[in-house]
């Protein structure tokens, strides 16, 4: 088996970002024209969508991580020329040597999720080779249900709105639950005060005993983190998520040492082993949230798995995209406990497109995933759809 072509496409959204840009804090809204200006910091692309060729007919799939348009041409114009002619199985092999070619501009970025693509396809590709799913393959399926933490709950200027949306989810069973902080620091102590109002609608809809989370998309500081744990400490969040930006690894670890009652998490735009290493080697947050198809594929997933469960430190991967819940169910309670799940639910944010864009994916029933026993991913493209977002 060996690979004979590699098409590339990206996606774009199927509407525009309203609710991400308008109920999202994020690291950019600081910008005045941040809710105005068409491209936003989203850009046209939601993913990079990567079909992987056999010479004997077999097609794999990945994508691109979100928002990374420039993988496109990365896979284009390095990797397809890399990989073409090899055996699509050499999962080790061929990262490396994408890698390592690309190291004078790839070590994170569109340069990582275009490997972490074709990383993920390979996989694809192995499976249906050998007629098994993807968890076989990387050790055996661990778990045959992993609960779920809905994640939706965007911030909603109507609160009722907010509190139906949340007594929604807890009629469907889920017990884990995230929402999202709508306020940073230009917004002054008002916002401190709506971030508040936020957190509190959900929980008294809730009540004490479902698992609350709340993601602030690196939209704070560390003064401004430290102040709003102090004001939710009654609200017995599960985690604060990305308060900070990516590389302010000291800033995390400061939040852990000034708000020890407090879990803080991060991950999500972090690239390959080593940035997961300085995460786990300075304790600098409670959770590591990794993507799949940012981090560097499966490949470098199950590595940071390892490192994460040699430390002691749970892995919850963003997203219940099939490159995610493969390796999450491939590893034990302990290191992968459970499944980000975003719902099949309009308007559509972005985080929701694979519904679209995939076929063969499972739903979550009662706040549990299971996942089925079919080669490879188990996914397939829904070409009509596809073709119709594609973005040129």
């Amino acid at each position: 088996m060996r690979i004979e072509k590699i098409r590339t496409r990206n996606i774009g959204f199927s509407r525009a970002p309203v609710t991400l840009k308008r109920n999202l804090v994020t690291n950019t809204s600081q910008f005045e024209d941040f809710e105005t200006r068409q491209s936003g910091w989203f850009g046209s692309v939601m993913c990079t969508l990567v079909e992987v060729e056999t010479d004997d007919g077999l097609l794999g799939v990945g994508t691109a991580g979100a928002f990374h348009g420039a993988a496109k041409s990365i896979i284009d114009d390095y990797y397809s020329d890399l990989i073409i002619g090899e055996d699509p199985r050499r999962h080790e092999y061929l990262w490396q040597r994408m890698y390592r070619t690309t190291i004078r501009f790839g070590r994170s970025g569109s340069a990582l999720t275009g490997i972490s693509a074709l990383d993920i396809a390979c996989w694809d590709l192995h499976g249906k080779a050998e007629g098994k799913p993807v968890y076989d393959l990387i050790g055996g399926r661990t778990q045959t249900h992993v609960p779920c933490y809905v994640s939706r709950l965007y911030a909603m200027e109507d609160l009722d709105q907010l509190a139906e949306e949340a007594k929604h989810w807890k009629d469907l069973g889920f017990v884990r639950m995230k929402q999202r902080f709508g306020f940073g620091p230009k917004d002054g102590p008002a916002g401190m005060r709506r971030n508040v109002d936020l957190v509190r609608t959900v929980r008294r809809v809730v009540g004490e005993d479902i698992e609350l989370a709340a993601d602030a998309y690196m939209g704070w500081n560390v003064g401004y983190a430290i102040e709003m744990a102090k004001m939710l400490r009654d609200f017995n969040l599960a985690w604060i998520e990305e308060p900070l930006m990516p590389h302010e690894v000291a800033g995390y670890v400061e939040l852990k040492e000034r708000c020890p009652w407090q879990c803080w998490s991060c991950g999500e735009h972090s690239y390959g082993k080593w940035d997961f290493k300085d995460l786990i080697d300075r304790r600098a947050v409670d959770i590591l949230q990794f993507d799949t198809n940012r981090v560097g594929g499966i490949t470098e997933a199950l590595k940071i798995c390892a490192m994460a469960e040699a430390a002691g430190l749970p892995v919850i991967p963003h997203s219940n995209e099939a490159h995610n819940t493969h390796v999450i169910f491939s590893r034990a309670p302990h290191v992968c406990p459970l499944v980000e799940y975003f719902p099949d639910v309009e308007p559509d944010t972005g985080n929701e497109l694979f519904w679209k864009i995939f076929s063969g994916l499972p739903e979550a029933g009662n706040g549990t995933l299971t996942l089925n026993s079919a080669p490879g991913l188990g996914i397939g493209i829904r070409e009509e759809i596809a073709a119709r977002l594609c973005v040129n």
